[in-house]
């Protein structure tokens, strides 16, 4: 989708040299480019029968609630270690120098509840690893999982798909890192 694309700004060199770093923001603050991503997502699971949207802090929290609240569905939040009040179960998942972990609510999903899992980026498909363990653990059925953009020369959409069997809906792609 070349308008959505159109509308996501590149920084270079951010956070580190040699990352080119793709910022939503200047998506999300465009009426217009906004408004096509949400309605691009609407458009593919407003028939799909999922019963929840659960979405990985904190950028995929704006899309999945945006959604969650089209579909008239609920929407659970999967959050870094430590944020979430209630009791938890967590995943733990691979960065470049070392871990870190995400947390979900024991009791935000029911056994077989249609979930599909949101965040704003795939790179190396790490979050979305760790978040489809704990819905897999809470015993939901992962329908797909969705971002706004895909960075596939690193990998994660062909990871998640070939060790879960999971596949991802992106709206756009960029190539390199």
């Amino acid at each position: 989708m070349s308008i959505v694309k159109s509308k996501i700004r590149t920084i270079p060199d951010y956070p580190k040299p040699g990352i080119m770093f793709r910022d939503i923001t200047s998506l999300l603050i465009d009426p217009e480019g906004f408004q096509l991503t949400i309605g691009t997502f609407v458009a593919r699971y407003q028939n799909a029968g999922i019963n929840k949207i659960a979405a990985i802090e904190a950028r995929g929290f704006i899309t999945g609630a945006a959604l969650a609240f089209q579909l008239g569905i609920g929407f659970v939040p999967i959050r870094k270690k430590g944020k979430l009040p209630g009791e938890t179960i967590s995943a733990t998942y691979q960065l470049e120098y070392g871990t870190d972990q995400v947390e979900i609510h024991k009791d935000s999903i029911s056994p077989g509840e249609k979930v599909l899992i949101m965040d704003d980026l795939i790179a190396t498909g790490g979050t979305l690893e760790a978040s489809i363990q704990l819905i897999r653990q809470l015993q939901g059925e992962i329908h797909e999982c969705a971002t706004i953009i895909d960075l596939p020369d690193l990998g994660g959409t062909k990871k998640i798909l070939d060790k879960y069997g999971v596949g991802v809906f992106s709206i756009c792609q960029f190539e390199g890192h």
